[in-house]
């Protein structure tokens, strides 16, 4: 009889409170089948559209350097590599910084339409402010200003990543919208470089379809954001302008570390060497690129995810897998590329050239290197320490810097390898010394032991 009480109490506070377990329970359960399905979608999104950006232009490597020949091929990759720091400007770390706000926000119609016009106000400034100092460079230095139309050729593919808002689309976790188009403007770039490209003299035609695909690319995908997602775009005021400029800030000034050891070997090679070494090496780069392009898809396609669940302590158990998915498969190939390198070289080259197997010999395992630097990034930025993940990464743009004049001037093309290895490994083991002691002892032993820390839930 106590026990129908009890039953009849129940179900009295069910029918008070309008609760129904069951009900909770199926609807908890969904809200996880909805997060798990929505990542799988951004990773398959983001995973074709990365796809898209490297290997499109992959099919066109042995056929552009049969053409242009090593030292335009070389001449191309160094302007790429100088104009890349143009984009590091109008970038401003947004891709980290507004994927976190627009994650945080996305169900709030006005406050996403306030960082969107925020953002895309302070990139079109960069924008301007980024022509005029290319415009300063070119005509001051002789190197640069013989070869003058080919860099504002190449400036186009600024143009086109200032107007595409990546980060929007990765806030809302529906990069779905924009695969497509994207992949859509490669494939016409590609068509048109068989196309046009026919002899060494059409080198300039490179830069210039290159740029037209960024461009499309952005025109396009703004398009959908006002088109599908009704944004508004306006003027937002200074204090939400120099709040954005703020958020960015740290993630800016890493990013620029960053890409000073991704691009400072490229680039320092051009200064003290010929156009042919840059393109000899460049062929080993741009594969490294495309591996390295694996771990970037993988990273982005977890981050708004990771930036929501870190803050709760619940994603632990989930970057361990990750790290040790990222283990394997880049372990893997790094040893592939090590005994495969003459006959990969072949294929990408189109003939055996040394200097090209030796790069991607020596350059073989930093894709384990940077990809297992993952989680601690993610670890740093979900706890808003960017400040760390900064300091790491423009220490290691300053070591970067630092070895490629001391060691190219002697070394040629090896000693920008050498560089790359120290310089990465050197960025992750001090990613990992800040992320985890900033998680406590206990964090530590919990990624060790492959155990939960905390409250944390799968």
């Amino acid at each position: 009889m106590e026990r129908g009480v009890r039953n009849q109490s129940i179900m009295k506070f069910r029918e008070m409170r309008g609760f129904d377990f069951s009900k909770t329970h199926i609807n908890f359960i969904k809200v996880i089948s909805d997060d798990k399905k929505r990542l799988f979608s951004n990773f398959l999104s983001l995973s074709t559209l990365q796809a898209a950006n490297y290997i499109f232009p992959l099919i066109t490597l042995p056929y552009l350097v049969r053409v242009l020949g090593p030292e335009k091929f070389g001449l191309i990759a160094f302007a790429q590599a100088f104009i890349m720091y143009f984009n590091i400007l109008t970038d401003y770390g947004f891709n980290l910084s507004a994927t976190r706000e627009i994650a945080i926000h996305r169900e709030n119609k006005d406050k996403v339409s306030e960082i969107f016009s925020s953002v895309m106000l302070i990139k079109f400034g960069l924008l301007l402010l980024s022509f005029i100092i290319m415009s300063a460079i070119v005509f001051s230095f002789e190197k640069f200003k013989r070869d003058w139309l080919i860099y504002y050729l190449t400036f186009g593919m600024v143009v086109g990543q200032t107007l595409f808002p990546v980060w929007f689309f990765q806030g809302m976790e529906r990069m779905k919208y924009i695969t497509f188009l994207n992949i859509l403007a490669k494939l016409i770039f590609t068509l048109a470089i068989f196309a046009f490209v026919r002899q060494a003299s059409d080198y300039i035609y490179v830069p210039l379809i290159n740029s037209l695909g960024f461009i499309v690319a952005g025109v396009l995908a703004l398009w959908i954001i006002f088109k599908d997602f009704n944004i508004k775009f306006y003027f937002t005021g200074l204090e939400k302008l120099k709040y954005q400029l703020k958020e960015g800030w740290h993630i800016f000034v890493s990013t620029i570390g960053i890409n000073m050891y991704k691009m400072n070997s490229v680039l320092v090679l051009g200064i003290f060497s010929d156009n042919t070494t840059v393109g000899y090496f460049s062929i080993a780069k741009r594969l490294m690129d495309t591996i390295n392009s694996l771990n970037s898809i993988i990273s982005q396609s977890i981050y708004p995810y990771t930036a929501r669940q870190i803050p709760r302590g619940t994603a632990n158990s989930f970057l361990r897998k990750i790290g040790i998915i990222i283990a394997l498969y880049t372990s893997i190939i790094g040893f592939m590329l090590i005994f495969f390198s003459d006959f990969i070289t072949k294929i990408l080259a189109g003939q055996s050239l040394y200097q090209t197997s030796l790069s991607i010999k020596l350059l073989a395992l930093v894709p384990l290197v940077i990809g297992v630097n993952v989680p601690a990034v993610h670890i740093l930025l979900g706890k808003r320490k960017d400040f760390l993940f900064t300091r790491a990464v423009i220490l290691g743009g300053f070591l970067d810097l630092l070895l490629n004049f001391m060691l190219v001037p002697y070394f040629s093309y090896i000693g920008s390898c050498i560089s790359v290895i120290v310089t990465e490994t050197f960025v992750t083991l001090m990613l990992y010394w800040y992320a985890l002691d900033n998680i406590c002892l206990k964090y530590l032993i919990s990624l060790l032991k492959g155990g939960k820390y905390g409250q944390e839930k799968d």
